[in-house]
């Protein structure tokens, strides 16, 4: 996949209505600090589009981000920060998942898990309501580059199970800083899925 252009066409807010697009929507998913905006700049081509923070829970809008007038990466809310009040917490969850009921033109989910960790109670709720909205989300587990190779299996066996994937679950294993991974979330995002 050739990216030629990227723009930040849509924010949508806690209060805004969802936009009605007529682009493929591919989201992502995924823990404050899981690596996502990474994941996001890396795919999209570009060193700090989506902004990565210091300072995990920056994202609290849905960023739609328009790639070469053929699709939509769209970027939800990190969910579970800790530092965030419960309030906020639960007007995430709402705008997360009125996204994922509403939305018409959305392909495919790509859930974000941390491969060094369990995956949280957080990232297992997320994954069955993913799962509950009628899709199998696209496990990627993010920071490869930070464990041994030799772990990797290990540490996507543990994602399996920790989840509860069914064994057709799609999981990549992904790297923002060997850009391991990137051709397939690419491949994915060119099989454009049937209505």
């Amino acid at each position: 996949m050739v990216i030629k252009t990227v723009n930040l066409e849509i924010v949508v807010g806690v209060t805004s209505a969802l936009p009605e697009t007529t682009l493929p929507e591919f989201a992502f998913a995924g823990k404050s600090n899981v690596g996502k905006s990474s994941l996001i700049n890396a795919v999209m081509n570009r060193k700090a589009y989506a902004r990565v923070s210091a300072q995990p829970g920056k994202t609290q809008t849905i960023n739609y981000y328009n790639i070469n007038n053929e699709l939509y990466l769209v970027d939800l809310p990190g969910y579970g920060y800790a530092k965030v009040s419960q309030s906020v917490k639960e007007k995430w969850g709402k705008m997360i998942e009125r996204y994922l009921k509403r939305s018409r033109q959305l392909r495919r989910i790509f859930l974000l898990v941390d491969i060094r960790h369990e995956p949280s109670e957080n990232d297992k709720m997320m994954y069955d309501w993913v799962v509950q909205t009628c899709f199998e989300p696209i496990v990627i587990a993010t920071k490869a580059d930070k464990i041994k190779r030799s772990q990797i299996q290990k540490q996507c066996k543990i994602i399996r199970e920790g989840l509860g994937m069914s064994k057709e679950g799609k999981l990549i294993t992904f790297s923002a800083e060997t850009k391991q991974g990137l051709d397939e979330i690419y491949s994915l995002l060119e099989e454009k899925k049937p209505e």
